[in-house]
């Protein structure tokens, strides 16, 4: 980038006559300048960039390089480990470096045909542009999965037999052949299949489960099956069946006392003492 600026102050004239600066000692050692007023292919560099205390040499270097440079010239890390001996290690951290600290910017965009292009955007003073410098990618943040709200209570069952709780499973996976919305997931049939057990237990048939879950349903969509089916369960619920009492046990059998028997001698129980039931058939018979 050649630039004309005659208006650029030299910060010293050559062939400068006579003691100017009568505080400075010309044998004190140290830096002077032998400078010569520049009006025409000079690059102006602002000393924030030439006296940086966090950048290195080859990243201020680089940046001076590629502030002279005319818009178009290729800046790629392969063109100027071309250019320089410093190799392309070195430059792609010179680089990094001075897109760090705000003088380069490396946006990538689509171009027309879908290829990704890098282009460089050189900036001579980092704040003063209105697009800001990007900074480092954050990661996204993690969003939390949205919790969903517990599904209500169902009645249980007094008895929970696997028999039963496997009857009430079945009943529930079934219910989508006569409702397809009616699909719920292993999680919510078994919270639900407690409720419908209850069900079965006071005597309700299946079938008549199956009518009470599946009855008119809303013919909009159902936003959570398993909460209308818990909903359901819980207050339609039947009252239990009519107490019962259980049947009365036949009598326990009299054992009645060990009797001798008067005609054998022969043991045998009876409420008295007499014969046993072989001598009053032969005595009944001899009669």
């Amino acid at each position: 980038m050649d630039t004309q600026n005659p208006s650029v102050p030299a910060h010293a004239q050559s062939g400068v006559a006579g003691n100017r600066h009568p505080n400075r000692h010309p044998h004190s050692g140290g830096l002077t300048h032998d400078n010569t007023r520049h009006t025409s292919h000079f690059t102006v560099i602002g000393n924030h960039l030439a006296q940086h205390r966090e950048l290195s040499l080859v990243a201020m270097g680089l940046a001076l390089h590629i502030q002279s440079l005319p818009t178009g010239t290729r800046v790629d890390i392969k063109t100027l480990a071309a250019r320089f001996p410093e190799g392309a290690t070195w430059i792609a951290a010179a680089l990094r470096e001075l897109e760090a600290h705000g003088y380069l910017r490396r946006p990538r965009e689509r171009i027309p045909g879908g290829r990704i292009v890098t282009r460089t955007i050189s900036c001579n003073q980092p704040g003063s542009s209105r697009t800001p410098a990007p900074g480092p990618r954050r990661p996204a943040a993690h969003k939390p999965p949205t919790r969903r709200k517990p599904l209500p209570a169902v009645p249980q069952p007094i008895a929970p037999s696997p028999t039963l709780l496997q009857t009430a499973t079945d009943l529930l996976a079934g219910l989508r052949r006569h409702d397809p919305r009616l699909l719920i997931s292993a999680c919510d049939t078994a919270h639900l299949a407690p409720g419908v057990a209850a069900w079965l237990e006071r005597d309700v048939s299946p079938t008549a489960v199956r009518h009470a879950l599946t009855d008119d349903l809303p013919p909009e969509g159902l936003h959570r099956p398993a909460a209308l089916l818990a909903h359901r369960l819980t207050a339609h619920l039947p009252p239990p069946p009519p107490f019962r009492a259980p049947a009365a046990s036949p009598p326990e059998a009299v054992r009645h006392p060990l009797q001798t028997c008067d005609g054998c001698d022969r043991a045998f129980r009876a409420p008295t003492p007499g014969r046993c039931r072989d001598c009053r058939t032969d005595l009944t018979e001899a009669t």
